[in-house]
């Protein structure tokens, strides 16, 4: 008979095997990423005419296990004495090559470090790099092979997705977002790091003017700043200065259309001349000056609507601003780095979709623009447009002067209501169109323009 101490002992290393067992299995059939989730690699590509731009974003912990480079203690300042081994380290791993494997040229470019989180990782460090990717001459841009294995050809858990940011071709001029187009990681069933291949599709000139016409759009409806200027400046447009007062009465319907159509016009011709000679000579233009240029100019076309500064001016007041408008909106074109037969044709479709766009808003506007010239509450209207206009020129000036205030946070936030803007202007200008038929309906005259200021 069995002693019982024997079956004691037995049952015990039963139990402590299956202790050790379930949670081994556990952890061994279960995927890295759910043991422990770890960052991935990040290939964001810009396409141009004859070379793509790679943004590598890679995960520090995992490069410096892959290259033998240690970047974990490395501080931002002290980058470049690692510079020249991560370049060249880099360049080994990076091969493009045609559809026929001819070899393209791989320059690799800034580095940086900085910290970043992706889903369920946790905050972590990264080495960020470009690289700039040359086929042959008179190769095929969009098509080709990358070979790449920066960091999975020693980390083999390690995933990099490859996606396109920006491609004016396909239409995509933004960079907000990007679209994936592979994902490179170890083939486990062959132990090797398939090359992956790079099908852009096929591009065109007109998906590129579409895509700018669309970005010219947006960018003016977004772009709270210009629409105060315009809007401000029209805003004392129906009525006549006297006295250095807006107490002259009315201009009538057609004088104050007249001025309106030259205002609009004079700043169209300001911002597209200044858009088109920076952007076509590529010329390089400080940003902060040239916003906090366009902030004072709100702030002077506020004034001038509470008290006139230049009666009868304001066109050429329109145009000389204009230039500063235009200035601005040409810093959009030079972070794309275009060709010249792209950059003329998105200067014409970015400059006619901000046209059609401040057409369509001064004909909403207009309406309302003239009823309330004739309404006994305007001066304190405009008097109180004007000086909340004002409020947010001086925010947004102090601003773009290194003083970030909230003041310029809340006014750069209406850009994002620009739906609710719409709305509002067109009720208004279906308000302002009912109100003057059924006046005149009913036989009455406008009512007399109350005192002004």
């Amino acid at each position: 008979m069995t002693d019982p101490r024997t079956w004691l002992t037995t049952a015990l290393r039963l139990v402590a095997g299956i202790a050790i067992a379930v949670p081994a299995a556990l952890l061994l059939g279960a995927s890295p990423a759910a043991a422990h989730p770890m960052p991935h690699s990040v290939v964001q590509l810009d396409v141009y005419k004859d070379s793509v731009t790679a943004r590598l974003a890679l995960p520090v912990g995992d490069f410096t296990t892959a290259s033998g480079i240690d970047l974990n203690t490395v501080k931002s300042s002290a980058l470049a004495t690692k510079s020249q081994a991560i370049r060249t380290y880099l360049a080994a791993h990076i091969h493009p090559t045609t559809l026929k494997g001819e070899a393209w040229q791989v320059a690799i470019g800034a580095l940086s470090l900085s910290r970043t989180e992706q889903t369920s990782t946790g905050p972590y460090r990264e080495l960020v790099a470009r690289a700039v990717l040359t086929p042959p001459a008179g190769a095929d841009v969009r098509h080709f092979t990358l070979d790449y294995d920066v960091i999975v050809h020693q980390v083999v858990t390690h995933i990099t997705l490859v996606s396109v940011r920006q491609d004016w071709a396909a239409g995509r001029v933004t960079g907000d977002g990007a679209t994936q187009v592979g994902t490179i990681r170890l083939d486990v069933r062959h132990m090797k790091v398939p090359p992956l291949t790079v099908d852009l599709g096929k591009g065109s000139a007109w998906r590129g003017f579409v895509a700018m016409l669309q970005l010219g759009a947006n960018h003016i409806l977004t772009g709270t700043d210009h629409l105060l200027f315009l809007l401000i400046l029209l805003l004392p447009a129906p009525l006549l200065a006297a006295g250095g007062r807006w107490n002259g009465g009315l201009a009538g319907p057609r004088a104050a259309l007249t001025r309106i159509g030259r205002i609009t016009l004079a700043f169209t011709v300001g911002h597209s001349v200044a858009l088109a000679a920076t952007a076509l000579t590529r010329f390089e233009i400080p940003g902060r000056p040239v916003e906090a240029f366009i902030a004072a100019s709100i702030l002077v076309g506020a004034v001038h609507a509470i008290r006139p500064l230049f009666p009868g001016k304001e066109a050429i007041v329109a145009g000389v601003f204009g230039l500063g408008h235009g200035m601005a909106f040409s810093f959009i074109l030079a972070e794309m780095h275009l060709s010249t037969g792209q950059l003329a044709t998105s200067l014409l479709a970015f400059n006619l979709g901000i046209e059609l766009v401040q057409l369509l808003l001064v004909c909403l506007a207009l309406p309302s623009l003239l009823v309330l010239a004739r309404l006994r509450v305007q001066p304190v209207l405009r008097v109180t447009g004007a000086l909340i206009t004002a409020t947010a020129a001086l925010g947004w000036l102090a601003d773009r002067l290194g003083l970030p205030n909230p003041v310029a946070r809340a006014a750069d936030s209406a850009g994002s209501h620009t739906t609710g803007m719409l709305t509002v202007l067109a009720l208004a200008a279906v308000a302002a169109v009912g109100w003057t038929l059924v006046v005149r309906q009913r036989g009455r005259g406008l009512p007399e323009l109350g005192t002004a200021t």
